[in-house]
């Protein structure tokens, strides 16, 4: 497994920043469209296993088969961009500018809740064959995260919403994490290796990840769950989006940026 040296593999993270706010507007909507289809199948198989086994570890173990999946297909989340595409702008990178970067994140965002949502209808089919009967036991489960995470939060008021916050800061915190693990290796399976153990934290500790509630939210709607679709938006989504802009560019983006690509002069001994 062909390791990178962490000055050589930031370099990679503001490339590829770069590349992500030059990219044309049908790519950047193709890619985020497959990769928030692909992430929610990713979870629609994690939450199948956790009721058919009962047990969540075994469904956060094999959850990241789906990021794994689109990383390497080349498709972008809105969690990877909010880490990677500032840092063109921070570096000076010819073209890059802030108004760039809002741009990747809106159109990211619509291209990950389209591929989300169309998942969401298609499971929601799957699940009560063609809304036709009650949704069975996958689908029952699908709603009742829905309710206790939205009216949950809710319930709790102002610390609800700092509760949800910080799930959302420590979700993009290993998930792009996860982004950067894959570029310090050269080959497939250090890249898997990479992305799938800060992936199945994230999962398991039950952190909030903006895509993956565009599939759960929806889905959960379409099959009974006791919540409205504003207490969506307001109760989940929102929060999370910004909890995970906080978290992956922090944690991860900034702090990686100024300490092994602008690294600071040696102190002098004595």
């Amino acid at each position: 497994m062909a390791y990178l040296a962490p000055a050589e593999f930031v370099t990679k993270m503001v490339d590829a920043g770069e590349s992500k706010l030059l990219m044309s507007t049908r790519d950047t909507l193709i890619r985020s469209y497959m990769a928030g289809a692909i992430l929610a199948l990713a979870a629609a198989f994690a939450v199948s296993i956790t009721v058919n086994t009962g047990n969540a570890l075994v469904g956060a173990m094999l959850f990241p088969v789906g990021f794994i999946m689109l990383y390497l297909l080349g498709f972008d989340l809105l969690t990877g961009v909010f880490t990677l595409a500032p840092l063109a702008v921070l570096d000076k990178r010819p073209g890059a500018t802030w108004g760039g970067v809002m741009r990747n994140w809106s159109l990211v965002f619509v291209g990950n809740f389209a591929g989300a949502l169309t998942v969401a209808v298609f499971m929601a089919i799957i699940f009560t064959f063609g809304f036709s009967e009650a949704p069975n036991a996958i689908g029952e489960k699908l709603g009742h995260i829905g309710e206790g995470r939205t009216v949950g939060y809710a319930a709790h008021g102002a610390a609800g919403m700092l509760t949800l916050f910080i799930r959302g800061v420590m979700c993009n915190w290993m998930v792009s994490t996860g982004v950067v693990a894959a570029m310090m290796s050269t080959t497939v399976s250090g890249k898997a290796i990479g992305m799938w153990m800060p992936v199945m934290v994230f999962f398991y500790m039950g952190f909030e990840h903006s895509i993956v509630n565009m599939f759960l939210f929806p889905a959960g709607l379409m099959l009974g769950g006791k919540f409205t679709f504003m207490d969506y938006l307001i109760w989940n989504e929102l929060p999370t989006v910004i909890g995970n802009l906080v978290g992956g560019l922090t944690f991860v983006g900034l702090t990686l940026y100024a300490t092994h690509y602008k690294t600071a002069a040696k102190r002098v001994a004595g």
